[in-house]
Parts: structure tokens; sequence; C-alpha cells
């Protein structure tokens, strides 16, 4: 057995018992173990970013008779040389988990973890199972992209501090060993033998994987440095989409008109199968110019603009074989292999699905018909049943085409939602949603933990058919819950079966209100909502997160779905009971208060919650203390009107915190080289003191924001002092009417406040001095 070190680790040959079968270990990174077995190679999995980088961060590696050990500013791995284990510890020796090399030679990882250690990950659920199991993964599980809203990745992870990701695109089998099995018969021990269900022969010759180490926050930065990180959505994405089957120019452009007179925000009407010229030559691709008159030459879309209306539309993975198109797919093999054609179900005319696995497939998809529908209004991509295929790439894939395909022609941003996600296809701006979900309370209290679990493998941009989307028409009540639930998720859309309508004023005025105010509520929160999509694409969580990723040891969150977090600020557990008056809410440690009532709670209890039910206009929902959330005034659609003054709810608490308020044009690419703005807002209490700071600016956008109008909540200053000469004024609206800085102080639901306005762009520091 001879043993190679080099500047990230260490090679060894024969450790497997296999002659010219060596174990790499490296470090990838400060809390990343690479692991391969067998013949080194270039990746071909799509699970992984081909442009990553390997980090170069120094790695300590000391060696004895019995071990060598390699060991970074967190973490360390050590390898017996006697009796070929690998384990790995954190900083303060604290035992994470036990790799057990021979059994890779089978084609097995095999691992020992602590017993008692939550695992999540490896899989959601699809649209049509039951979800009881929450977030927990136990027993035997296996990983796949699957049908129908079902998302999954070659990755498990646990609170306790690990995962383990696999360089694979094929099916992963989980297993359970019991406690006390070989090789470990310690009782505080569980194994979990991980296994990829390999496709070809030769790929059981090899196992390439990856152990990440930390909190899950550090985890999933970690899983996006592998797989790759998220393009920004375009800004109009944080609104709200209303999607419909069933639909004409005439009608659509009533909608439109009826959500302006209202006054109730949208920012995009996704089409189904109607603005297809479907069945017809292209017809995948062009626009139906009997029910869209105007779409082809671009007039729609230009009224649309004017509205601030944004259209996407639905694409399908098939294409109909009796067509020019059809003809083209058969001559150049871009037919999935062995599918035989069969009659769609719209058209009743034959159909075969694309192969998007196949980079001549991909090239051809977005072809010149379709490169004029986008030209012409369709600015985003609905992608449709592409889950019906062994392939876990079948969808990312898909999307793959179009993102490459729209990039290749223009520098507006895409969007796409797809109905099933493999770690990876975040990578093509790759939104998800749970599938064709049914109306009523069941399935409306079943999208938490669907779309909980899908964030728990890295399909961050999750959706769903708000309302529900077959089993008719819910009630109005089922409605206005539905809107206030949809309102806290990354994407927030309604959507119906053929001929369903989910326009507000469709169910009636009671729930017409309630869910225009949680319309209005999540585009006042557009500033907070957009400053996470940078979030997510620097650090690989995003705006919402299962509570476990905040409080990863407290017991009473392992398994929570009724509450999750939106953003570090908000915690949000809508009400998906049918006729509820009340509810038992947990909350986790620390300080929160009522965002409606202003009601303070301390954390670490379940507290009664009151629900109306008879206006559902109610939304459980609690700022946290230290929470600093960035707002504007309500618009019928985002960038309606330039946002020159924002203003900061700061609730400030005895630890320092950090908002990173981001922005750019929302429109293109260019923040990829550098045009951007990003500011640090920051603020603290320490008895009654309050200090607030505004960081260097950075990037070379400039938006039109001239102020930030900071509202600290907790007390009324005597004394507002720092760098800079504030004035004060005598009440807030002589602050609005001045032309620069200065501050006054105030009262609303959460108390007294202080208002301090100040330039925008600039570094400040500013300390209040509460009075009593």
């Amino acid at each position: 057995m001879t043993v190679h070190l080099d500047a990230r680790g260490l090679t060894i040959d024969n450790a497997l018992g296999k002659p010219g079968v060596p174990l790499a270990i490296h470090f990838d990174g400060d809390g990343i173990v690479h692991v391969q077995s067998g013949a080194a190679g270039a990746s071909t999995a799509l699970v992984l970013d081909p442009h990553r980088q390997p980090s170069q961060a120094p790695v300590k590696v000391t060696e004895d008779a019995h071990a060598i050990t390699l060991s970074s500013g967190r973490f360390s791995a050590t390898w017996n040389k006697d009796s070929g284990l690998l384990n790995v510890d954190d900083a303060g020796d604290r035992h994470l988990l036990t790799l057990y090399p021979i059994a890779l030679s089978d084609g097995t990882i095999s691992f020992m973890h602590g017993v008692d250690d939550a695992m999540y990950g490896i899989h959601g659920f699809n649209a049509t199972e039951a979800a009881s199991a929450g977030l927990l993964r136990q027993g035997d599980q296996i990983a796949k992209a699957g049908e129908q809203g079902h998302a999954g990745a070659p990755f498990v992870w646990s609170t306790a501090g690990y995962g383990v990701l696999l360089d694979t695109d094929s099916n992963v089998e989980f297993r359970e060993v019991p406690p006390g099995s070989k090789p470990a018969a310690d009782p505080r021990f569980a194994r979990l033998d991980i296994e990829e269900k390999a496709t070809t022969a030769n790929m059981k010759s090899k196992l390439d994987f990856y152990i990440l180490l930390g909190p899950p926050p550090r985890l999933f930065d970690a899983l996006t440095r592998l797989s790759g990180r998220t393009p920004l959505f375009p800004k109009w994405a944080m609104g709200f989409t209303n999607s419909q089957w069933g639909i004409d120019q005439k009608e659509l452009l009533q909608i439109v008109d009826t959500y302006r007179a209202k006054h109730i925000p949208i920012d995009n009407i996704t089409l189904d199968f109607d603005w297809k010229a479907w069945s017809e030559d292209w017809g995948e691709f062009r626009w139906n110019a009997t029910k869209f008159p105007d779409g082809p030459d671009g007039k729609l879309k230009a009224e649309l603009d004017g509205k601030g209306i944004h259209l996407t539309g639905i694409m399908k993975p098939r294409v109909h074989v009796d067509t020019v198109e059809g003809r083209y797919a058969t001559a150049h093999d871009l037919w999935r292999p062995g599918q035989a054609a069969s009659p769609d179900y719209f058209s009743h005319k034959p159909v075969k699905d694309i192969d998007f696995d196949k980079p001549a497939a991909r090239a051809w998809f977005f072809n010149d018909a379709l490169k004029k529908s986008f030209a012409t209004g369709i600015v985003g991509w609905w992608n449709d049943e592409a889950d019906n295929t062994p392939s876990n790439t079948q969808f990312t894939n898909m999307q793959r085409a179009l993102y490459d395909g729209q990039r290749s022609i223009s520098n507006h941003r895409v969007w796409s939602i797809n109905r099933n996600f493999w770690l990876g296809a975040q990578r093509y701006a790759y939104g998800m949603w749970s599938g064709d979900i049914a109306t009523g309370f069941a399935s409306m209290e079943g999208q938490r933990a669907r779309m909980l679990s899908a964030i728990d493998v890295g399909a961050m941009q999750w959706g769903m058919d708000g309302g529900g989307f077959n089993n008719g028409t819910p009630t109005p009540e089922n409605y206005a819950r539905w809107i206030e639930f949809g309102a806290f998720t990354p994407i927030f859309r309604v959507h119906g079966e053929f001929g369903q309508k989910r326009q507000p004023w469709v169910y009636g005025p009671i729930a017409e209100k309630a869910a225009a105010d949680a319309i209005r509520l999540r585009y006042t929160l557009i500033p907070y909502i957009y400053s996470y999509e940078q979030t997510r694409r620097a650090s690989g969580v995003g705006l919402v997160r299962p509570l476990m990723f905040d409080w990863p040891h407290d017991a009473n969150v392992r398994n929570d779905v009724d509450a999750w977090m939106f953003g570090e600020g908000l915690l949000v557990s809508p009400v998906v009971k049918q006729g509820q008056t009340s509810k038992d809410i947990y909350l986790p440690s620390g300080t929160w208060t009522d965002w409606f009532s202003g009601k303070v709670y301390a954390g670490g209890q379940t507290i009664h919650y009151a629900v109306d039910s008879k206006n559902w206009g109610d939304i459980p929902l609690f700022v946290r203390a230290g929470a600093i959330i960035p707002t504007q005034p309500v618009e019928d659609h985002v960038g309606e009107h330039p946002l020159t003054e924002l203003t900061v709810e700061m609730f400030p608490a005895a630890d320092r915190s950090t908002f990173d308020y981001y922005d750019d044009n929302g429109i293109d690419y260019d923040y990829e080289h550098g045009q951007y703005f990003s500011q640090t807002l920051a603020v603290q209490r320490v008895g009654d003191t309050v200090t607030v700071e505004t960081g260097a600016a950075s990037g070379s956008y400039k938006p039109a924001l001239k102020f930030y109008l900071l509202k600290v909540h907790g007390g009324a200053a005597s004394k507002v002092s720092g760098d800079g000469t504030l004035a004060a004024f005598a009440s807030m609206d002589a602050l609005q009417h001045a032309s620069g800085e200065g501050w006054t102080t105030g009262k609303d639901r959460f108390g007294t406040f202080t208002y301090i306005r100040v330039t925008a762009a600039t570094a400040r520091h500013i300390a209040l001095t509460l009075g009593h």
C-alpha cells in the first residue's frame, strides 16, 4: 500500500484491497471532502457544475504510524492505516461520521452516524402521494427526479453537521441499517448505505462523492459551490402570476384591465395550450393567430408592456409527428429512444417526445419559430410533462435548451417553472411547481411539506397552482387562504384546469379582499424579497427556508412544516384548515412580534393564536428580533414607479444584525458584470442605545434610490448623533416635506419608534439614545 500526499490531500494505492484501485481523499475547500475510488476521470453528470473551480484552501497533513489526518480550519478527516476507516470530526473534535472505504469496492458508500441524527434531503413528494412523512428521511429511500412535482437529489444531509453528495445522474438508493449491525455494534451509532443504481455495468467500478460539513446554511453553500449557483430571475417574477387554461386575447385583456381597475397587483399572465397553434406546422412553437390575432406581429406585447404585464407560455416536450418539425425530428434522430407515437390528449393527433438529453435536440428546440414567439411576447417558459421518462435529466435539459437558446439571442433574464427537479437544474433559471394538485384544504395543507422538502434538496425556487389545479372550484375560503399561503412562497402564482378562473373577484367580496390584501402585502415586501434573489445566488439559501436551517438543534422544529422562515426576518404559519378559529404555532428561541398586531411573544414555546374564521384576512406572521425589512409602497406591478425612498423596518436586538440590500435593473444579466447595487444595513441595541449603520455601497449600478427612511422600533429617541448632521423634526409630516436628512419620532402598532432619513449609498454610523 502506497500513500501519495499533495497540497489538497492524499491518494492511497490498493486501499480497497484490490490491486490498481486507488482511493483519493482531498479537501475541495474548507468544509468539503472529496472522495474518489477507482479510476479518476472528469465528471459527466449534470448534478455538478462543469465550470466550478476547486478551492485551493490550505490543508494541513499530519501522519504517524497509524493514521494520516487532513485538517482545515473547521474540520478534520483521519484515515486509519490499520482499520481503513475514515473518521470525520469538527474542529472541536466532535465526531460526525465514519466512512468504511472497504465498502466502496462493492459500489456502496457505507458510513456510521449518530443514531439520533436528523436526516434530510434525498427527495420530496409528487403531486398525488401523501406528504405526511414531512421532512425527515428515515428508512429506505430513493433519490430520483420523479414525476409531477417531485424533487430529488443524490444528497442526504443532517442538522448534526454533515451531508453526502454523489456525483451521478442515476437514481440513488439510501438504506438504513438497524443499529447494532456490523461493522459497528455500538448502539449509539446507526449505519447508512448509499448505492448508485447504475445504468451501465462499468459505473460500479468507481464512486465519486463529496462529504459536506457544517450547519445547514454552510451545507447548502457548499452544495451550490459544487452543483452550481442560480442566476437571478427577473424582478417582475417576485410579483404575482395568474396562469390560465382556456382563454383568448379578448378575455386576456379584460382580465388584465380588471386587475388594473381594482389595483390588485399582478405582473405575469401565463398562458396554457391556448397561445399555441397546436398540431399545425411549427404549432408547438408559435402563436395561435385565431385566438391571439395581435400575438404574431407583437401588437399584443406592446399593449401589455404598456400595462406592466409580462406573458409567459406553456411548453411541452412532445412534437406532432406528421408536421414539418416532426419529420425533421425523425430525420435527425431527436426522439426519445424506443417511444412509439401515440395520440395527444389535446389535439388527438400522433405525437412523440423530444429527447432533451441529446445535444442536437437541445440545439434545435429553440428554433426560429420559438425565437419569433419570444420576440413577440412569450418571455418565460412553463415547461410541462417532461417528467414521464426514466431520465433524471430530461426536464433539466428541456429547460437547459430554453435557457441556452434565450441567452444566445437576448440579454433578458430567463424565467421558467418546471414540474420536477434534479439537483443541477438550478443553473438554468429553473423554478419548479408541485404539479397538478387538487383543490381543497387537504391538498393545500400538503403543499407545505412539498415546498420545504423540495427546498431541502436544493430546489429553492418553488411554487404551486394556487387554488388547486383540478377537482373543481375552490371555495371562497379555500381560495383566500391559498392566496395568503402563496404570498409567502418563492414563486407566487395561481392556476386551474381548463375553464377554471383563479382571479380574486371570482370568489366574492370577502375572499377578494383577503386575497387582494395578501397580494398587496407581497408587493410591499418586494425590496426584501428581491434582495434574497442575490442571497440565494451567493449563498445557496433562498427566500424560504425550513426552521431547522436556523435552529438545527431544536428538536421541536425537526419535522415542522407548519411554519417557515421567509427570509431571515419573518416567520409565517399560514392558515390551512377550513373554518379554523385558532391554531397552535411553535416559535423558536428569540423574541417574536406579530406583524399585524404588534404583540410580542417570547420564543421557545407554542402559542395559541386566534384566527378569523369569518373574513379570512389574517396571516400568522411574526417578526424576528433583529430583523431588518426594507419595504416600499404598493404598486400595480413591479417597477411601476421609480423607488426614490426606501422604508426600512428595523427591530434592534442585543446581537448585531445585518441585511444586505440588493438592487439592479431587474431585467438583464448585466449584474454578472458588476452592474448592481448592494449596501449592508445593520442595527444593534445595547441598553438604551441603538446603533444603526449603513455600509459602503458596492457595484456600478446607480438606482433611483436617494434616501433610506430607517424606522427603528423599540423606543423614541431623545438624541440622535453620529457622523454627519441630522436635524430633528417635530413630526413625520415635517420630515417628509424636508429636502434632506433628519429624524423624528412616532408611534404605530409596534409601539414608539424613531424615524431616521439618511442618504442612500453612503456609509454612516448613527447612535440613538432612547428616551424614558
